[in-house]
């Protein structure tokens, strides 16, 4: 996660477009996006790694052939990573605000960089530092972000050809409440509508941290994690998933626990 200043300048900076300036998002609009990311049914069971609280995460039991795992957002647990390290997986790191893993581990390659939209002292973006560490690797690859609302540009700077060596993707998108304001609409949409070229939403938890906000009849988690899986790995077509909460999901704070709303899945 990146540090206390940066998720304060950029929370000040969304807060600072609140829903009585901006103009808001057309509720149709909102509801199609919302049945884009109806999670399906992908015919592959879905398995728990990491931790049974905040930094575990559910994916697919699909992980056979991927060698590498990409992971911006290191914060303090590492437990996902290390699961994947005990499944084969090399995993990269990065995060400038901390200077190394929660944990030690041989199967770990840190980078003290955030990952965002463009490259300097500080900053890398997803193409760079897949190209510095594995260049000429054309396999399958895991990415697991969680990077405190950085998500967004990261996506749209990341190329279509380094997203579809993904298999798996496992992202915690932050102020979705901000779907209600237009411009915010336009930019968080476009990112998924990206992701959706390629791959298919198998699962949405909502982070109990932050509650939801109610418009027109839909309900927004403001913080949830989502697990992506590549169409081509789906076993099956047209199903979806309509119980939620998983029974492996945990929440991720002792606050009330936070169900995904119906609009997300039925």
């Amino acid at each position: 996660m990146r540090d206390r200043l940066v998720r304060d300048a950029l929370a000040r900076l969304i807060g600072s477009v609140g829903l009585h300036v901006v103009k808001r998002s057309a509720s149709g609009d909102l509801e199609s996006l919302i049945r884009a990311l109806h999670p399906v049914d992908s015919g592959v069971e879905l398995i728990r790694l990491g931790p049974a609280a905040d930094g575990g995460y559910l994916v697919p039991d699909d992980l056979q052939g991927i060698a590498y795992a990409f992971s911006p957002g290191v914060s303090t647990e590492s437990g996902f990573e290390a699961d994947l390290v005990a499944r084969g997986l090399r995993v990269f790191l990065a995060d400038f605000s901390v200077d190394r893993p929660a944990e030690a581990n041989p199967g770990f390659e840190f980078d003290k960089k955030y990952v965002g939209s463009f490259s300097s002292d500080t900053f890398t973006t997803l193409d760079e530092w897949k190209s510095s560490k594995i260049p000429e690797y054309r396999g399958d690859l895991l990415l697991q972000m969680d990077i405190e609302g950085a998500e967004f540009e990261t996506l749209l700077a990341t190329s279509a050809e380094l997203l579809t060596q993904f298999r798996i993707m496992v992202i915690e998108f932050h102020y979705l409440h901000q779907l209600l304001n237009k411009p915010w609409f336009l930019l968080i949409s476009r990112a998924f509508q990206k992701l959706l070229q390629t791959h298919s939403v198998v699962h949405i938890h909502p982070n109990n941290c932050c509650g939801s906000i109610r418009s027109a009849g839909l309900s927004v988690p403001r913080v949830a994690e989502f697990t992506f899986l590549r169409n081509d790995r789906l076993r099956q077509e047209g199903a979806y998933c309509r119980t939620f909460p998983h029974p492996l999901d945990r929440d991720n704070t002792r606050k009330p626990a936070l169900v995904l709303p119906a609009c997300w899945h039925r």
